[in-house]
């Protein structure tokens, strides 16, 4: 039974990597679709959505499976129980993705005032925060996963000067709006990837160390001794 049970979680850690790797190309082509403008790098995104939702349910059903013929307890239920979340995530970052390869094919081209904006520090951030939630997912590394982590609040600052300076934009000429709409949504969308990177990095980190560290991610990573305070309900 234990030698079934190792077998199975090979399969699902094997299965889990090649949906990572689907999407860490489905983001790395979205980015570079959105930088060359280029429609065809656009259409293999939208393309590829199609594999990485048939690995979505296989990886579910190996879950369901290991969970009905095995009583996995520890680390083994931890990656177990990470492994669900981190496909959702998964194939979320992959539906983010297909939303920045339509919004290349309704732009055409990059507008004009594209300098104005902070996209291609976003895309720095974001393809780094996928990787390093991958890689931390692949070696077991905590590291990793807190530096995917602690990256997320400069994402969301670049997100919100686009923001700001897209309103700006489209307030000065009319003409902007629609070009300034569809970068609005590639900005909102490089941001979501960035959070859901960030909830992959938060299930590594339990998985390795055994902690949950959703929404109190600061007294676990940077050892605040503040008690917590208590939730009503």
């Amino acid at each position: 039974m234990e030698r079934q049970l190792d077998n199975q979680l090979a399969k699902l850690k094997r299965r889990l990597i090649k949906m990572c790797s689907l999407v860490d190309e489905q983001v790395e082509k979205a980015l570079r679709a959105v930088e060359e403008e280029n429609a065809e790098l656009a259409n293999e995104v939208i393309e590829m959505d199609k594999k990485v939702d048939k690995f979505d349910v296989k990886i579910e059903r190996t879950c369901q499976k290991i969970f009905a013929l095995n009583q996995p307890v520890a680390m083994d239920l931890r990656l177990i129980m990470s492994a669900m979340s981190m496909n959702t995530n998964l194939e979320r970052i992959g539906d983010n993705a297909v939303n920045i390869g339509e919004y290349v094919l309704q732009l055409k081209s990059k507008p004009e005032f594209f300098h104005r904006t902070h996209f291609d520090n976003m895309a720095k951030v974001v393809r780094m925060m996928v990787k390093n939630a991958i890689d931390s997912f692949i070696e077991n590394s905590a590291e990793l996963a807190k530096k995917v982590i602690v990256s997320d609040d400069s994402l969301d600052n670049f997100h919100d000067e686009n923001r700001k300076s897209l309103i700006e934009i489209m307030k000065e000429d009319k003409d902007n709006i629609e070009a300034g709409v569809a970068m609005l949504g590639i900005s909102r969308m490089m941001e979501r990837i960035g959070d859901l990177a960030t909830n992959i990095a938060e299930d590594v980190y339990f998985i390795v160390e055994a902690q949950l560290i959703k929404h109190k991610y600061e007294k676990y990573l940077f050892g605040s001794d503040e008690d917590d305070e208590d939730i009503e309900t």
